[in-house]
C-alpha cells in the first residue's frame, strides 16, 4: 500500500510540475549537472556552465578568450547535441574568466 502511496505523490508531483512550467525549467537546468555528459570531457575541461535563464540562455565561462572564440564558433554543433540529447537550449553566452 505505501508503495501505491508512493507512486500517486510521485503522479501529482509531476503533473504539478508540468502544468506549472518548472518541468520545463528543470530540464534546462538539468544542463549545468550534465555537461559533461552532453558535450564530452575536452570541453567540459575548459567551459563550465554557470546558469541557465527562463528564455533557454545557457551562461557558460570559458578558460580564457581564445577558448571562447573557438567554443563561440563551436555553438551551432553544440547546441545541435544538447537539443539531440532533449535539452531545450536556445543560445549560448560564453565569458571568459
Amino acid at each position: 500500500m505505501s508503495d501505491k502511496r508512493a507512486t500517486r505523490v510521485g503522479e501529482a508531483l509531476s503533473a504539478y510540475l508540468a502544468r506549472s512550467g518548472m518541468q520545463r525549467r528543470l530540464a534546462q537546468a538539468s544542463v549545468v549537472d550534465e555537461w559533461e555528459t552532453l558535450v564530452g570531457p575536452n570541453i567540459a575541461r575548459i567551459a563550465k556552465p554557470q546558469s541557465v535563464s527562463a528564455d533557454g540562455t545557457l551562461f557558460v565561462s570559458v578558460k580564457s578568450a581564445s577558448w571562447m572564440q573557438e567554443l563561440q564558433l563551436m555553438s551551432p554543433t553544440i547546441l545541435r547535441q544538447l537539443h539531440q540529447r532533449g535539452k531545450r537550449i536556445k543560445r549560448l553566452v560564453w565569458k571568459a574568466e
